[in-house]
């Protein structure tokens, strides 16, 4: 998987997205330090162990660079940066029934407009899956001969 590159500075805007995120009945914010547990259990429940661990770290800093989707009571996705490395967006997962809704959408420009706001004028999204969603939503561009990035030697098991 290879790494993109997005100009912060030139972001879409993050109003749109997030009215249409209130009309489905969703709200994007930032996590809060309380519902850290909450968060990674059901993030280790729909994904990966190795997701846990990188919001592990997004949800202690100061300010959590973790944005969560909440419809009623309920987490539907998250998205996290700064966790892997500095200026690193990712990870970010949306439940399969919320899916087609634009939820991702929201979860990944909250999250960039807020690494902006912290003072970054580029953002990499590491190890990406779904190259065409990041350059339609974000105008993220393929950094060449990024695989396997900062990813490199990761540890796969503890056996």
């Amino acid at each position: 998987m290879t790494d993109m590159l997005v100009k912060l500075y030139q972001l879409p805007p993050l109003t749109p997205v997030m009215q249409q995120q209130t009309e489905h009945g969703i709200t994007i914010r930032r996590a809060i330090p309380p519902e850290k547990h909450h968060i990674l259990d059901w993030i280790r429940q729909h994904f990966y162990d190795t997701w846990v661990s990188e919001c592990d770290a997004a949800m202690s800093r100061m300010p959590v660079s973790c944005w969560v989707a909440v419809e009623g009571q309920k987490l539907v996705g998250f998205s996290c940066y700064d966790t892997t490395a500095k200026g690193f967006f990712g990870p970010m997962g949306v439940s399969e029934i919320t899916r087609g809704r634009g939820t991702g959408a929201a979860l990944l420009l909250a999250c960039l407009h807020d690494m902006y706001a912290q003072g970054y004028g580029y953002g990499i999204i590491g190890g990406v899956g779904p190259i065409d969603f990041y350059n339609k939503i974000c105008g993220a561009t393929v950094i060449p001969d990024s695989t396997p990035s900062v990813y490199s030697g990761m540890l796969e098991s503890s056996e």
